[in-house]
């Protein structure tokens, strides 16, 4: 049982740099969760799935893996509010099965993300669970994060991650998967 910890859905090992120090710094105890179906193409899914081991591993954090590729994902009109849904109710439901206090996610890092709606998703498939949602503006450390994920060597994506975000990126040219 995690009676005494969070599951954070971890999007990326970036995004998990600052939010790990702000948890650490507040005594909270978390397990991270790689769910991230909709990243395009599996070769980016691959990267930052090898990034992310990377980086718990040199800091001893718990890793779960319950991932798949979608490719149906972005072939279906998918949007940024389909994304977060699919992404934070399966982290809900795997933490109420797994015996986890509450749950919460790396996307509350970017300012790039629809911050309310992550908040708004989040409360609802908790609600729907019977499980807590661990809310933390995280926002206030994301220059914080990159710079250090910088300075760790982290691979650093230029997009969020599905065929709409990609397709939009205006690094899409730099963007190597080889």
């Amino acid at each position: 049982m995690n009676r005494n910890k969070i599951l954070l859905h971890t999007c990326c090992a970036p995004c998990l740099v600052y939010v790990n120090e702000k948890l650490n710094e507040m005594n909270v105890d978390f397990d991270s969760y790689f769910y991230n179906p909709n990243i395009h193409p599996k070769k980016e899914h691959e990267r930052r799935l090898l990034t992310l081991r990377s980086y718990t591993s040199r800091f001893n954090i718990p890793l779960i893996e319950d991932d798949e590729f979608l490719q149906y994902l972005w072939e279906n009109g998918f949007q940024c509010k389909d994304c977060y849904n699919i992404r934070l109710e399966k982290t809900a439901r795997y933490a109420k099965n797994n015996g986890y206090k509450g749950f919460s996610t790396t996307l509350l890092v970017s300012i790039y993300q629809n911050h309310q709606l992550i908040i708004d998703i989040a409360e609802s498939v908790a609600d729907k669970y019977g499980i807590e949602f661990f809310y933390h503006d995280f926002r206030e450390g994301y220059r914080i994060g990159q710079n250090k994920a910088k300075e760790y060597g982290l691979y650093r994506q230029k997009y969020c991650g599905c065929i709409n975000s990609y397709n939009s990126s205006k690094y899409k040219d730099k963007i190597k998967w080889d």
